[in-house]
Order: structure tokens, then C-alpha cells, then sequence
């Protein structure tokens, strides 16, 4: 019989992928205004692409939520990590399997830009950058810090068991949303060094030097967004009854 831990891995591994190549894809496969060899059609555009970012994590929080926590993020799984809402044990074999997914997400994504006809709208295969003429690498690194932090904060608050039930997976997709709205007009949004790495192993040149970058970025976000909740969450001394009421399953 397969462990709950063995498939936990199996969701991350599942979920990181369809985050990388789903919502990065919507970026690569329509961002601009207009697509199509005629002109024709309306293209996604930065709205497009940050609902995207969102209501794919919406789906997956309520698919691979009850078996994994639906991390599918390094910055999510340190940040649970340091609060200790994960072992160390499984944090590991969590940052394994989301990179391995996001590699796997990038991978299919060059394939097909690169051998199924298919134009890269982005032109770098959706990567993160910084010194692009819309922020230099200081302000990247507040920018995704900030952001990720933010990001994470809301997971970490709307996951406890004194939160609303039913409502978490609502309210980080559309935090997702929300802070890629913020993000992509500057360094195309990571607050996820899995999502930043998969594609930039695959497009390599400068999108490959600066994602040190997206992967130290979030995880310092990371850090503050646990600091923040240990500040700011809710009391957990409740009735025993209130308290079982508002657990996730």
C-alpha cells in the first residue's frame, strides 16, 4: 500500500508541474496583445497571466490540498518548515520533488516553443528578470521578497485550524493573483524558486544567471512572512468543540 508521505511527494511533484507549465505557459503560448500569424485575437496580457498563476493554485489547493498541503512552492514548504507545520525529514523530499516537477514543466514547455510550431510570446521561455529597464537588482530583490512574503503570510493564516474552513484554497489563489498583477510589469513575478528555476534551466543565457536571484528572494520572503505570523496570528486557545469545527480535513 502506498504511504501518505509517498503520495504527498506525488502531489507536489504533479502540482508543481501544472502551476510551471499551465500558468507559466499562459504567458509563453499568448501574453501579448495580439496574437496569431493574421493579428487576430486577443492575447492574454498581464491580467490574463496572473489569473492564471491564481486560479491554477485555486484548483490545485483543493485537489492535492488534503494529501500534500498543495505546497507546490520551496518558499511554502520552508516557511511551513520553520513553523513547524512540516518536518525536516519531508521538507526535503518536498524541495526535491517541486524542482524536479517545475524542471519537468520547462522541459515540456521548450518543447514547444522549440519543436511543435509554437511562438514563445515572452521570448525567454517565461523566465524571471532583473536589470531589464523596469527594475534593477536591489529593487528585484525587495520587490520579490516583499511579495512572496505577503504571499505566504496569507497560507500560513488561513491554514491554521482556527481559519475559516473551506475558504483557504479561495484565499490563496487569489492572493496569487494579486501579487503577479504587482510583479510581472517588473521581473515577471517568481515568489517561487521552483516556478523561476524550470524554465530558466531551459532558456539558459541570462535568464539562467539572474535566477539565483528568484530562488534566495522567496525564501528570505519566506523567512519574514513566519516572523509576521508568529506576530499576528490567531489565537489558538479555543473551545475544544470551535476548534475541531474549523480543522481541515
Amino acid at each position: 500500500m502506498q504511504s501518505r508521505y509517498a503520495r504527498a511527494l506525488a502531489a507536489e511533484f504533479v502540482g508543481t508541474f501544472l502551476l510551471v507549465f499551465l500558468a507559466v505557459g499562459t504567458a509563453i503560448f499568448g501574453i501579448s496583445a495580439i496574437v496569431g500569424d493574421n493579428g487576430a485575437g486577443p492575447g492574454s496580457g498581464v491580467v490574463g497571466v496572473a489569473m492564471a498563476f491564481g486560479l491554477v493554485l485555486l484548483g490545485i489547493a483543493y485537489a492535492f490540498g488534503p494529501v500534500s498541503g498543495a505546497h507546490v512552492n520551496p518558499a511554502v514548504t520552508l516557511a511551513m518548515l520553520l513553523g513547524r507545520r512540516l518536518p525536516a525529514s519531508e521538507a526535503i523530499g518536498y524541495w526535491i520533488v517541486q524542482f524536479l516537477g517545475a524542471i519537468a514543466a520547462g522541459a515540456m514547455l521548450k518543447l514547444f516553443v522549440s519543436s511543435f510550431g509554437v511562438t514563445d510570446y515572452t521570448g525567454a521561455l517565461g523566465t524571471n528578470s532583473y536589470d531589464n529597464g523596469a527594475i534593477n537588482m536591489t529593487g528585484a530583490f525587495v520587490l520579490e521578497a516583499l511579495l512572496t512574503a505577503a504571499f505566504v503570510l496569507v497560507i500560513l493564516l488561513v491554514t491554521e485550524r482556527v481559519a475559516a474552513p473551506g475558504f483557504a484554497g479561495l484565499a490563496i489563489g487569489f492572493t496569487l493573483t494579486l501579487v503577479h498583477l504587482v510583479g510581472i510589469p517588473l521581473t515577471g513575478t517568481s515568489v517561487n524558486p521552483a516556478r523561476s528555476f524550470g524554465p530558466a534551466l531551459f532558456e539558459g543565457g541570462t535568464a539562467l544567471s539572474q535566477v539565483w536571484l528568484f530562488i534566495l528572494a522567496p525564501l528570505a520572503g519566506a523567512v519574514i512572512a513566519v516572523i509576521v505570523w508568529m506576530l499576528t496570528r490567531a489565537d489558538s486557545e479555543m473551545p475544544e468543540a470551535q476548534v475541531a469545527g474549523s480543522e481541515r480535513e
